[in-house]
């Protein structure tokens, strides 16, 4: 057992259930439920086993090492694709694990039929298509150029083209007109890939926020990934309860020192934070090398990023420190060291949400679960260890 004074609870039964309920918002596709950056900070292989349970089909993992970690775990079931890997990446390796490969440059279809060869068996690969994003990908020229030469190892046995796709620019804004005209590009690359004989087994485009919102573009299957976690990727729109999701995040430490303040004191580094009355202190033992953002620092006028504290909602007071925060718990607080404090959870109780720190911060939710540091650990439980969630 762990003694670091803080800890991220993480609800297995919380992810099931979010992967059903996506999966009921695209009945005519299958679910991947993407895992990288350690499953969005909530615990890359108990999330993994978590979202299967519910239902994914597929795992997305970002890193190649992402991918074998899964297979090594045991992680068999389910389909893994793997997508952002630099020259000289275990290819070989992944190929042997049953792991699908994108391809979004040339250099990386040389790479992993070379991988292939060398395996004696043949690779799964997806052609990642740019149709607006800017970002990784092959361009519609470089794409029409590829296609032939992807076939063409096909024919050989070094690879199985078995899907084709792409990442959304307005993840947050499904009805923005880029969303729109990607789409388009996209029909028009399966098109090309269909035409040239292609057999695809699955097209796929969409995000978590398509996913909740856009059926039009679901085809073969849907990535969700932060709704995966119970976090809404469309805040603006709805909330997790509104898409039948729960977040199965929560973040929490003890007050570890309580003491008398007077009016007029300062709290924590260069005293961006003066009481205006004699009140009570507390210490929270996280900070930004724990992630939590200094962004959500507080003032007087101003309090910083929320934290429940008694069942009363406070703010961080002062300057968010590498290994703590300030609280102002308030006049004749009787708050003592040892008493909980929660940072974000689901918000049923009326305590914070990571949604709550991301407004806090300017951000979003996606990086206030992500940056929580590997120092905090990751406890996972399970509400429901029926596995029958209530629908």
């Amino acid at each position: 057992m762990s003694s670091y004074p803080a800890r991220a609870v993480v609800d297995l039964a919380a992810i099931r259930s979010n992967v059903r309920s996506l999966a009921a918002h695209a009945p005519t596709a299958q679910v991947m439920a993407v895992v990288k950056a350690d499953a969005y900070g909530h615990g890359l292989v108990p999330s993994a086993i978590a979202a299967v349970a519910g239902g994914a089909a597929w795992l997305g993992a970002a890193q190649v090492p992402e991918a074998l970690a899964l297979r090594a775990a045991g992680v068999v079931g389910p389909r893994v694709l793997t997508w952002l890997y630099a020259p000289g990446a275990p290819l070989r390796e992944a190929i042997e694990a049953d792991v699908d490969l994108s391809v979004a440059t040339r250099w990386a279809l040389d790479e992993v039929v070379a991988a292939a060869r060398a395996a004696g068996r043949t690779a799964r690969i997806h052609l990642k298509v740019d149709t607006g994003l800017g970002r990784n990908g092959l361009n519609a020229t470089d794409y029409a150029a590829l296609l032939p030469d992807a076939l063409r190892a096909e024919a050989e046995g070094a690879v199985r083209l078995v899907g084709v796709w792409s990442h959304l620019a307005f993840a947050d804004e499904p009805g923005h007109a880029v969303v729109r005209d990607q789409a388009v590009a996209f029909a028009a690359a399966v098109q090309l890939a269909e035409d040239a004989g292609a057999r695809l087994e699955v097209r796929h485009l969409a995000n978590s926020a398509a996913t909740l919102t856009n059926p039009s573009i679901h085809y073969d299957l849907v990535r969700p990934g932060l709704a995966v976690y119970g976090l809404s990727p469309v805040p603006q729109l709805g909330g997790p309860d509104d898409f039948g999701l729960v977040p199965a995040m929560t973040l929490e430490a003890p007050l570890v020192n309580v003491k008398a303040w007077p009016a007029g004191g300062g709290m924590s580094y260069a005293h961006q934070y003066v009481t205006d009355r004699d009140t009570v202190l507390g210490v929270v033992p996280v900070g930004y090398a724990d992630g939590v953002p200094r962004h959500a620092s507080g003032t007087q006028a101003a309090p910083g990023g929320p934290l429940l504290v008694g069942g009363r909602l406070l703010g961080v007071a002062g300057r968010v420190c590498m290994d703590q925060v300030v609280v102002d718990l308030g006049p004749g607080a009787t708050d003592r060291a040892g008493d909980p404090v929660v940072l974000f959870g689901t918000g049923a109780d009326g305590g914070p949400t990571a949604e709550d720190w991301a407004r806090a911060a300017g951000t979003i939710s996606y990086e206030i679960v992500t940056r929580i540091g590997p120092r905090v650990p990751r406890v996972h439980v399970d509400s429901n260890p029926e596995g029958e969630e209530q629908q």
